[in-house]
């Protein structure tokens, strides 16, 4: 039996590791974080009967207990960054899924580590703008880190057996989002709900919109640095519309090998949960009889230059990778607000990158202290 606690259990991912979860009676639940849907929290309770589970606010955490007080056996509620340090380190876990989104993950995934627990990651920004603390900390406590992002994940799976053999290059594939194919003009007239809705993938809001920008593509760039140790320059970002190659490492003798399957998300969740065994997982297989062509682009960097940013982030290094994390979550926000146009998300990432002065190997204080300083900088330059 594996003992499994989820950070953000009500989004995306961590409604779908629920469902792997409850698929397989060899994995059991012990506990859960979630930031207000306490209404899809409290179903999961009933179902999952979690030992401890964490809201963001007392309030919430308060309303919470009230609505399971019937439950047995009863579980203990928490909020604030202390709940979910508790949830991260609870003793009962073996692995932590980090499904939240924003660096709200990194103190938490640090606490997992130093508890001993492996990370199932799929809070990306964690090591976008910790990446130099998480991952020795990992090798020193001997903590697996399992990604769960689709494409980290096939990028694992190309490697596992290939220890010793240098990575040539690592073919980070996109499915280049809604957007693929207009120039800047045509994202002048974007709307909300265009941005929203993803060809492939059903993700939550914000990962979308990133999506659609290929922020997300740059995040996950700085993210496989780290992962994989490797430089931005054996990093090349892949168009391949279908989402049916996951991504792909090229070798240094030229073998290329590349991990394929249909867009499901369960499939690198229920992969890491079960590293290193492969066990059944229902659903639609590829049909190769059917499939009639896998096609490749290159991306455009001018028109998506938020990819290009963060290839200039990463090889800034220091504190740049956190600025632009920072100031896209901040931008999608808005966006999702109705509050700025789709392009003002690139200018305000680009702002920020222009007046902010590195700092080289910056701690946690630092990095949530460059956060706060991001977002200072966008009110002072979009609300004066």
């Amino acid at each position: 039996m594996k003992n499994v606690a989820i950070l953000g259990s009500t989004g995306s991912i961590g409604t779908q590791t629920l469902d792997v979860i409850r698929h397989n009676n060899d994995l059991n639940l012990v506990a859960i974080s979630a930031g207000s849907n306490i209404t899809m929290l409290e179903e999961q309770i009933r179902e999952f009967h979690p030992r401890l589970v964490a809201v963001w606010s007392e309030s919430n955490a308060e309303q919470l207990r009230g609505r399971i007080a019937d439950v047995t056996p009863a579980c203990k509620i928490v909020s604030g960054m202390d709940g979910l340090l508790e949830v991260a380190a609870i003793a009962e876990s073996d692995i932590l899924i980090t499904a939240v989104v924003g660096m709200i993950g990194i103190k938490p995934t640090i606490a997992a580590i130093n508890a001993g627990k492996d990370i199932g990651l799929a809070n990306k920004e964690t090591l976008v703008t910790a990446g130099h603390i998480i991952m020795p900390l990992a090798k020193e406590k001997n903590v697996s880190i399992l990604p769960v992002d689709s494409e980290h994940s096939a990028i694992f799976q190309c490697l596992n057996g290939e220890r010793g053999n240098k990575i040539h290059k690592i073919l980070l594939t996109a499915s280049g989002g809604p957007f693929r194919g207009m120039n800047r003009k045509d994202l002048e007239l974007v709307t909300l709900d265009m941005a929203l809705k993803h060809p492939n993938w059903s993700m939550g809001k914000k990962i979308t919109i990133d999506s659609s920008t290929m922020v997300n593509k740059g995040l996950e760039v700085i993210e496989a640095k780290w992962l994989f140790d490797v430089e931005p320059e054996q990093i090349e970002v892949v168009i391949q519309p279908q989402s049916i190659i996951h991504s792909m490492v090229e070798f240094e003798d030229g073998a290329v090998m590349a991990q394929l399957g249909t867009p499901d998300m369960r499939l690198p969740i229920q992969y890491a949960l079960y590293y290193p065994n492969r066990i059944f997982l229902d659903g639609r297989r590829l049909d190769f009889s059917t499939l009639s062509e896998i096609t490749f682009q290159k991306p455009d960097l001018d028109v998506f230059s938020g990819l290009q940013y963060a290839y200039d982030a990463i090889k800034i290094g220091g504190s740049m990778p956190t600025v632009l994390n920072a100031a896209n979550e901040y931008a999608v926000a808005k966006f999702l607000n109705k509050k700025i146009h789709f392009l003002e998300i690139y200018k305000m990432i680009h702002f920020c990158m222009e007046q902010h002065s590195v700092i080289d190997n910056p701690t946690v204080e630092q990095i949530l202290e460059t956060e706060k300083w991001v977002y200072e900088t966008i009110e002072s330059r979009w609300n004066s």
